[in-house]
């Protein structure tokens, strides 16, 4: 048991390695080839952040584990509506763009609501509902990056610092093989757990796995909040959200169809009052105030409590 979880906290170490040295090299090479730091932004930071969770679940899929699969993705989204939020903003009082309440919030509890539906439905995510989910993260990315390309042709082009190639090359290999290496220990470990513990794959996937997984959202949103980046930390929470659910579960479907089992209706429901809470209060003088993190934090325990309880 002791060399598991010890296996585990490598897993996570090595996942988050892997993420950042790939994001880092990603975006290197990127603004040596001219691409724009809000395409940057949009795509290989946004995709680095979700990495843990793409390669822990792909992983949990493959290995034949889909409780643990799908709630990676539904345990992430609640800790980053939850208690990334809510301890962002009790950091610092989150002020968000109009344009983000209204236009981008809206992709996140839709993608929730799919989710909720897809599996209330059929009780597994098929081949078929891991394409639809993929068919719905192309039009997000579609609008996003005509929204991203319209505010970028108004900025002159900035000067490209000089990029060692190679070096970063060299970044992009090891960060996947260490999210590669990481994801498997992680995953063979953290059911070997769930099996000793007689805790259901489900469970640990909401808990253990979501929660080294979302290690990054959780450290970028608090650093952005405290450095008065508000927009940089709820940004990021939607775009993980979104992901998570269209681009992440979209693609374990379509590669291995899951039947699921372990994910209540109970932990879907708190995945979308989540969301739908972010988005009430975002509407309060468009600001996450420190009393409306403190209570996202407080439903977080709540959440968590309900779920130890009930093991």
């Amino acid at each position: 048991m002791i060399s598991d979880f010890l296996l585990i906290i490598l897993g996570v170490v090595m996942v988050l390695w892997g993420a950042d040295r790939l994001t880092e090299g990603a975006s290197a090479l990127a603004r040596r080839m001219r691409v724009p730091e809000i395409v940057i932004g949009l795509t290989i930071v946004a995709a680095g952040t979700s990495a843990p969770e793409l390669f822990v679940s792909m992983v949990s899929a493959l290995k034949d584990t889909p409780d643990m699969a799908v709630g990676n993705v539904v345990g992430s989204n609640i800790f980053n509506t939850l208690l990334i939020v809510g301890c962002a903003a009790m950091v610092a009082p989150m002020v968000i763009a109009p344009s983000t309440v209204k236009k981008d919030m809206p992709f996140a509890v839709g993608a929730s609501m799919l989710l909720l539906a897809v599996i209330l439905v059929g009780s597994d995510v098929s081949r078929f509902d891991g394409l639809v989910l993929l068919a719905f993260f192309a039009v997000f990315m579609v609008y996003t990056f005509r929204v991203a390309f319209q505010k970028d042709d108004s900025e002159e082009a900035s000067a490209v610092a000089p990029v060692n190639v190679w070096k970063n090359i060299l970044f992009v290999v090891a960060g996947l093989g260490g999210l590669i290496i990481g994801s498997n220990l992680f995953v063979d470990s953290a059911s070997d757990v769930a099996r000793e513990l007689d805790i259901s794959e489900g469970v640990i996937g909401l808990t253990i796995v979501a929660g080294g997984t979302s290690l990054p959202e959780l450290a970028t949103s608090v650093v952005a909040a405290r450095k008065g980046q508000s927009a940089i930390a709820i940004g990021n929470v939607i775009g993980s959200n979104v992901f998570n659910i269209l681009l992440i579960l979209g693609l374990t479907a379509t590669v291995s169809p899951m039947a699921v089992q372990g994910i209540t209706v109970v932990d879907l429901s708190v995945m979308l009052v989540g969301i739908l809470m972010v988005w009430a209060f975002s509407y309060t003088k468009y600001t996450v105030a420190r009393w409306e993190g403190a209570v996202l934090t407080l439903a977080f325990m709540a959440y968590m409590g309900w779920l130890f309880y009930n093991l």
